[in-house]
């Protein structure tokens, strides 16, 4: 079975203080707990090293929130991946529907980031996910068919070995709305399918797919309960240990009982 993979997005939100006073906490009280499951937190960009070493003595790996393409140079304000590399991180968050529909990011773009994530050695987070209007149109599956062709151009089967893919419906994306369990079956078992059709079955059963969208503590057991639900991308539940680690608690039940 498919390890779950229970992932912090912490996105724009912390201080120096709070972010180290978070992982300390977390690292702390999940010193015994991650043995059937794997735990990544991705800090903003100023405070990776200090989280990174906050939780050096822990099996949680740190991740960026998003990196550049192109190898170090003049390109101001990005970040590049040799750089992630460099601090730490074992892993980069690359599509997020924040970056797609605030920042304009198009696949073409992602798939130029995942190419280059990939090749310096990180492990990518793909997201992909629907509007509410693509859902009421009954666009889902076209739309995450477009956003996995796009994203994925040219990478191949053995690079996909490092590579997540998480559906985050944007619709539920910080809204407090969830989709339903059997929606996010649905999506995830279509995810796989593509998969199947685009690389092979070996390469759809082995890639992990999370579920994004407002996780909380009381609705992750149902959600990862679910056969192609591999764990979660967490935004607002991942800035509290508490609520967080309910969440990779609940990854932990649920690997025993699938």
């Amino acid at each position: 079975m498919r390890r779950p993979l229970l992932a912090g997005n912490w996105k724009m939100n912390t201080t120096g203080a709070s972010a180290t006073e978070l992982a300390t906490s977390l690292a702390a009280q999940l010193v015994n707990e991650t043995d059937s499951v794997d735990v990544v937190i991705c800090p903003p960009f100023p405070y990776l090293a200090a989280v990174g070493s906050a939780i050096s003595e822990n099996r949680i790996e740190v991740g960026a929130q998003d990196s550049y393409f192109e190898t170090p140079g003049a390109f101001t304000g990005e970040v590049a991946n040799e750089m992630l590399v460099d601090v730490g991180c074992k892993w980069v968050i690359l599509g997020h529907s924040e970056r797609r529909h605030v920042l304009g990011e198009t696949d073409e773009l992602i798939n130029k980031k995942v190419a280059a994530a990939l090749e310096q050695g990180l492990k990518v987070i793909l997201c992909v996910g629907e509007l509410l209007s693509e859902r009421e149109d009954e666009q889902t599956e076209a739309v995450l068919d477009r956003q996995m062709q796009g994203s994925l151009t040219g990478i191949s089967a053995e690079s996909v070995q490092d590579l997540v893919v998480a559906y985050e419906p944007v619709w539920a994306i910080g809204t407090g709305k969830t989709a339903t369990k059997e929606q996010a079956e649905s999506a995830h078992h279509h995810l796989r399918k593509w998969l199947t059709s685009r690389y092979n079955p070996d390469v759809a059963d082995a890639t992990r797919i999370l579920y994004g969208g407002s996780v909380k503590p009381d609705n992750a057991l149902a959600l990862m309960n679910q056969p192609n639900v591999d764990g979660a991308l967490v935004g607002g539940a991942s800035l509290k240990a508490d609520s967080f680690i309910g969440i990779i608690r609940a990854g932990v039940e649920a690997s025993g009982s699938n």
